[in-house]
């Protein structure tokens, strides 16, 4: 049903028009770099990893004492825990979490800060003299201190820790969005639409806030593999994700106490975190040489 509607969809342009669109594709394509495919590849096994992997492993929690800290094996990949539990099940069970709380954080961040620097800059004046000043003192805080203590006062769990980390994250987005929107607000199609009578919501969602999502969802790419990086580091410090659940950071925390008989708890794990950072990471770069050739150009030289 959904592919026929697909279909439909295509075939309803008129020929030229369809040809045009899958030339702009094509030579978007073609402009990804290397490094954006690497890590679209990489992202794309670890969401595989997410989705499938839990249906197909077993019971993450499940222990088996007599079989505690094995070194990895035929019958256990990774090795086993100081409770027996299968480090390869938790380990794919963690990229669940882990990724779900890298977009959790920029939900938080993006969507807040997103709607906090476009109002702050359309805005003007007191208003955004006052937004823009306390972004300015979240910024001159120390995140990592700030997000243990919201997590802190909110309780230690996971969701606590990503809500901790995108409110952290708010002032980046919001100074980005703020000083895109500056510029975009004074080109000629805004004016017009002011002239012309247009609500100030209507500008602000039809005419300011595509000029400034490219930016910002090249940011907020990034702020996906800082995000994981963040709750995972919370985790670690005992605020985010408490025992038993299967969350990389936390897996870290406790692989910390076996470090020299065991080795291999706290490796995989850590490699899950810097596999999933690194692959955010390369696609926001290749997203902003997309986004700003120019500016991308100009680095290279």
């Amino acid at each position: 049903m959904l592919s026929s509607t697909r279909e439909f969809a295509t075939n309803a342009l008129p020929p030229t028009q369809q040809r045009r669109a899958r030339s702009r594709f094509a030579r978007w394509l073609r402009q990804v770099s290397p490094s954006g495919w690497t890590g679209g590849v990489l992202l794309a096994a670890l969401c595989l990893v997410a989705v499938a992997g839990p249906a197909v492993t077993g019971n993450p929690l499940a222990m088996n004492v007599p079989a505690r800290l094995q070194p990895p094996s035929p019958q256990h990949l990774m090795g086993t825990d100081e409770f027996g539990r299968d480090i390869l099940t938790r380990v794919v069970h963690g990229a669940r979490i882990s990724l779900g709380a890298g977009v959790g954080v920029v939900v938080v961040g993006l969507g807040i800060g997103l709607l906090f620097g476009l109002v702050a800059a359309y805005r003007g004046g007191a208003f955004a003299l006052a937004a823009m000043s306390f972004v300015d003192i979240m910024l001159a805080l120390p995140g990592v201190l700030l997000a243990i203590v919201i997590a802190a006062l909110l309780s230690p769990r996971l969701g606590t820790a990503i809500v901790a980390v995108g409110i952290v994250t708010i002032p980046y987005y919001a100074r980005l969005v703020w000083g895109v929107t500056q510029t975009v607000r004074l080109r000629e199609y805004v004016e017009a639409a002011r002239a012309a009578g247009a609500s100030d919501f209507r500008i602000l969602g039809r005419h300011l806030l595509p000029g400034v999502l490219p930016p910002a969802l090249v940011q907020a790419t990034l702020g996906v593999g800082n995000g994981i990086l963040s709750v995972s580091a919370l985790s670690f410090l005992g605020v985010g994700a408490q025992p038993p659940t299967p969350e990389w950071g936390l897996m870290l925390s406790q692989a910390q106490r076996f470090i020299l008989v065991a080795p291999y708890l706290g490796i995989f794990p850590g490699l899950g975190i810097m596999l999933a950072v690194l692959s955010f990471n390369l696609i926001g770069d290749s997203m902003h040489d997309l986004v700003d050739p120019v500016l991308a150009a100009s680095v290279r030289r």
